[in-house]
């Protein structure tokens, strides 16, 4: 593999290093820079101890890759020695005993950073709320709350780190070879940016597949308005917006996932196609996450019908390709438990949008991932103890 040169800004200082594409921002730093105070923890972007700063944004180290962050400016927890800021954090850490083994601490300090100079009037909820993404096995929490607290109640100095928009920088071919991660890219690719393309069927062979019925008392013709209307249907997702839509069926937007401070934004363009006399319809599209450089292509065939009984049903038939640094949360039986859950809101707003209802569901902007894995991790401890 041909080694990709990269250049940062590391804690003020200009670095140009070569490196393998595929390695990630943090083994960067700590074995090309000897930058040890980024510890690595899950090596899956879930726990949190790995969090640094990129462009003045709190960003797993772990699950990015050093050749996407050319041209960027890296803060980690070794370069904030003369920060008033994080002074006052280093000392309420110690003054509230915010730490014990230190493992999750730089981590713990950079999001505590954040949501000093974010939210100026951040009460204990919503710091504990803010914290969700930086998991810690000693302190039970209390203590990092409480020196957070106590820096925003007395005067916090002002961030000298402030996000900021990242000059464009050439990459290598290397590097772009490997941010795709496409083995060969399509002609659509080929002609413009990936999030205003569409994929075929043929590019999805081989992908995993998913297949849900979902039951309704309502009507079977106003569950079909709803699923045959992209702004109703889209509105009915938690996270999804939609921002555009044409008379050929073809559809613009974003879904918005959060996770702790990590949030992700899927920009992309979809192809719906709808049989109205058979009350089915097919969508395919692909969204594109600029920050992590993953990629997700899907597609969907539905179709409404009646049961015996009389009730709703509509089957679902889903096949997806998730590409890029958050690949590793594609795994099958994840990704099953977790759309079981999302469906159970989807399926109860499309319900109270079929009677005319607002749903409560979609209230929330951001897709929360973080609440799903817990719920998903629960469920299987609680199976593990059920066969046991």
């Amino acid at each position: 593999m041909t080694d990709a040169t990269i250049q940062l800004m590391v804690n003020g200082t200009p670095v140009s290093q070569t490196a393998e594409p595929r390695t990630h921002l943090a083994d960067f730093l700590r074995e090309e820079m000897l930058l040890t105070g980024t510890h690595l923890g899950c090596e899956q972007g879930v726990c949190g101890a790995c969090t640094v700063f990129v462009d003045g944004k709190p960003t797993r180290s772990c699950i990015t890759l050093a050749a996407a962050c050319t041209g960027a400016e890296i803060r980690s927890v070794e370069g904030f020695d003369e920060d008033p800021l994080m002074r006052a954090l280093r000392t309420a850490f110690k003054k509230h005993h915010g730490l014990q083994c230190g493992f999750c601490t730089p981590g713990m300090l950079v999001t505590g950073y954040d949501i000093v100079r974010r939210l100026p009037n951040a009460d204990a909820a919503r710091i504990r709320k803010e914290l969700s993404g930086n998991l810690c096995r000693c302190t039970g929490y209390a203590g990092i709350i409480a020196a957070i607290t106590d820096v925003l109640e007395n005067a916090p100095p002002e961030a000298s780190v402030q996000p900021h928009a990242r000059a464009q920088q050439p990459q290598s071919s290397a590097a772009t070879s490997l941010l795709d991660n496409q083995d060969t890219p399509s002609p659509q690719t080929a002609k413009g940016d990936a999030s205003t393309t569409i994929p075929d069927r043929h590019s999805l062979e081989g992908s995993p597949t998913l297949s849900r019925t979902l039951t309704f008392d309502t009507p079977a013709a106003d569950i079909w308005n709803i699923l045959s209307d992209p702004k109703k249907i889209v509105s009915c997702i938690p996270g999804a917006r939609l921002d555009s839509a044409t008379q050929d069926g073809k559809l613009q937007g974003q879904c918005a996932v959060s996770m702790g401070p990590i949030k992700a934004a899927f920009v992309g363009t979809a192809k719906m196609d709808l049989k109205d006399a058979e009350k089915s319809g097919h969508v395919i599209g692909r969204g594109r996450d600029s920050l992590s450089r993953s990629q997700l292509d899907g597609m969907l065939d539905f179709h409404v019908t009646r049961s015996e009984t009389g009730d709703t049903v509509l089957s679902l038939d889903m096949t997806y390709k998730l590409t890029g640094t958050l690949s590793q949360f594609s795994r099958p039986t994840l990704v099953a438990e977790i759309a079981d859950r999302i469906l159970v809101q989807v399926a109860s707003a499309i319900e109270a949008r079929a009677q005319g209802k607002e749903p409560d569901a979609t209230a929330q902007t951001s897709l929360n991932g973080l609440s799903l894995l817990a719920s998903v991790f629960k469920g299987w401890f609680r199976r593990v103890l059920w066969f046991r």
